[in-house]
Parts: structure tokens; C-alpha cells; sequence
């Protein structure tokens, strides 16, 4: 077994039971709770923004319905996503008798998954609802077919409140004695906020001294690259701003609508009035109607950051 203080943060301070889950929605904690206490649960998917949650839900759900770790199968489907996959390694799984009361399987990142392997999906779902559960986790709901969805259960986990994110935070740090001021904290939370996995994983990379380090672009963390543009953009330095932002591009190929909302998600980066979060908002939507429209996206991107820089 290994050292518990060699473990990485992320599944050291992993909550195990639904006592421990913090929940943003009270319907959730209550339909959750309900299911623990009736040791039965209906198909669920579980949709959300990255590190919101979703696969630590669903792993509680499991532990307390007391499924036997033989009737457990984890996919990732971003690996395994085809409609041979899901008919030779999921229904082979299911179709045999369960050790305890039912089967799990625990699909993680479902909307990877084509439309084909969904409607195969969707058949096993119906087919083996006596022996089998199927927990679904997704970012981007839409991107589950209808007839899926309305076979599950569907939770959307809401990010926490951004107070909520840095107390989180500040008490992990608390707990493994590392020395930190709220300035430096906070620098991390605008890289990574709602992504607590992110955050803390990042946490604990500039940590291993015992006292926290400041964020610095590139040693740790993609995201703190683009809240160095942002800044850069926002002190008149377009040409550098755009630099930075061209190369994680081209680090992060396919990636360009993931900035849109990243700096939607960071509405702090632009303004701290209420007025001007909402005028962001609306820069941000016109940016990311223009992409379609503009020959060169990066361009359409720039023009953005300009924007939002006048706010």
C-alpha cells in the first residue's frame, strides 16, 4: 500500500462518502442521500465543467451503495469511444451475473463518445437495467444524443462559488503545513478556477519546499499562460499577448473556444464592477460569434482581448 503523504493531493483529499461531498445543489445532495438510504440508484449522468466533481460523485454513489469491486468497470471514453468498443468490453461485462445486488459501469468523459456507439449504448442501457447501472459523466451535455439522456438521471454539477473554490484550496494548504499568502493563492485560483483538480494538483507542484510559490508562466500549469496574456493584453502589449497566445495554440491544437471560455469563466480578469463583468460577458459571446466569420480565428481572438481590455 502506499504512503499516504506520498499520494498526489487530488486523491488524498478525495471525498469517499456523500458526508464528505460538497454539494452546490440541495436537490442533488437530497436525491443522493435518498438513493444511499434505499441502496438503489437509477442511471445517472453527471455533466459538468472539468474538475467540478462529476467522477468524484459518481465514485461516492458507488462506494456507498456498497458495490463489489468486481462489479465495477471504469472506461475513459476520450481513449475508447467506438461502437466495436461498447458491443466487445461493456456488454461482455454486463451480461454476466453480478457478484452483489447490481453491476456499475463508470463512463467518464461520455460525450467523446459518436452518436453510433451512443444508440448502442442507449440499447445496453435498456436491455440490462435488471443487473447493471450506468453512470455517465460529460463537460458538454449536448453532446449526448436525446434518447441517452432520457434514459439517465441527469445532474448538472455547478461550479462552487469562487469562495468556496479558494477556502477549499486554502484548507488543503492549511492541512499539509504549506506556508502562503492570499495574494499568491489567489493567483492560482484565477489559473484555475472551477477546476479544484487542477488547482490543487498545481498546488502541489510549487509546494515541495513548504512554502508556496508564485505562479510563474510556464513551469506548471497551461492556464496561468493565458492569464499572463490577458495581462499583457490588458497593459497595452498586444504583440506579446498575441505571441504567448499563438504558441498555446499551438500546444493546445483545437483549443480555441476552450480560451473563450476560460476568460468567461475568469470574468475578474476584465473588471471587478458587476457592469463590467456583464459587458465581458457580451464581448466574449461576439467574439466567439465572429469565429465562424473571420478567415483567421486568431484574429477574431485578438480583436477580443483588445475589446475587453477597454471595459
Amino acid at each position: 500500500m502506499s504512503n499516504f503523504k506520498n499520494r498526489m493531493w487530488v486523491e488524498r483529499y478525495r471525498p469517499k462518502t456523500v458526508a464528505d461531498y460538497v454539494f452546490v445543489d440541495a436537490r442533488q445532495q437530497h436525491l443522493v442521500e435518498s438513493w444511499v438510504k434505499d441502496q438503489s440508484c437509477p442511471h445517472v449522468l453527471f455533466a459538468g465543467e472539468p474538475g467540478t466533481g462529476k467522477t468524484t460523485l459518481a465514485k461516492v454513489l458507488i462506494n456507498e451503495l456498497g458495490v463489489e469491486e468486481y462489479d465495477v468497470l471504469e472506461i475513459n471514453a476520450s481513449r475508447d469511444n467506438g461502437v466495436d468498443f461498447i458491443r466487445e468490453r461493456i456488454e461482455a461485462f454486463v451480461q454476466t451475473m453480478p457478484f452483489g445486488k447490481f453491476k456499475v459501469v463508470l463512463l467518464d468523459e461520455a460525450d467523446y463518445l459518436s452518436q453510433p456507439a451512443q444508440a448502442v449504448l442507449r440499447g445496453l442501457i435498456e436491455q440490462y437495467a435488471n443487473v447493471a447501472r450506468f453512470m455517465l459523466t460529460c463537460n458538454y451535455v449536448y453532446k449526448i444524443i436525446p434518447a441517452l439522456k432520457s434514459r439517465c438521471e441527469t445532474f448538472i454539477i455547478s461550479k462552487p462559488e469562487r469562495t468556496e473554490f479558494t477556502a477549499r484550496a486554502a484548507t488543503v494548504l492549511v492541512t499539509e503545513n504549506i506556508e502562503f499568502d492570499l495574494d499568491t493563492l489567489d493567483s492560482y485560483v484565477a489559473a484555475t478556477y472551477p477546476d479544484l483538480r487542477k488547482c490543487l494538483n498545481q498546488l502541489q507542484n510549487n509546494s515541495a519546499s513548504g512554502t508556496l510559490l508564485a505562479v510563474q508562466s510556464g513551469i506548471s500549469d497551461e492556464d496561468s499562460v493565458l492569464v499572463e496574456a490577458a495581462q499583457l493584453f490588458k497593459s497595452g502589449k498586444y504583440l506579446d499577448g498575441r505571441k504567448i497566445l499563438l504558441q498555446y495554440l499551438s500546444l493546445n491544437p483545437g483549443q480555441l473556444e476552450e480560451i473563450y471560455k476560460f476568460f468567461y469563466t475568469n470574468l475578474d480578469l476584465w473588471g471587478k464592477t458587476q457592469e463590467q463583468k456583464d459587458a465581458a460577458i457580451i464581448v466574449i459571446r461576439n467574439g466567439l460569434a465572429n469565429l465562424s466569420l473571420v478567415g483567421i480565428p486568431e484574429i477574431s481572438l485578438a480583436a477580443t482581448l483588445v475589446e475587453l481590455t477597454t471595459l
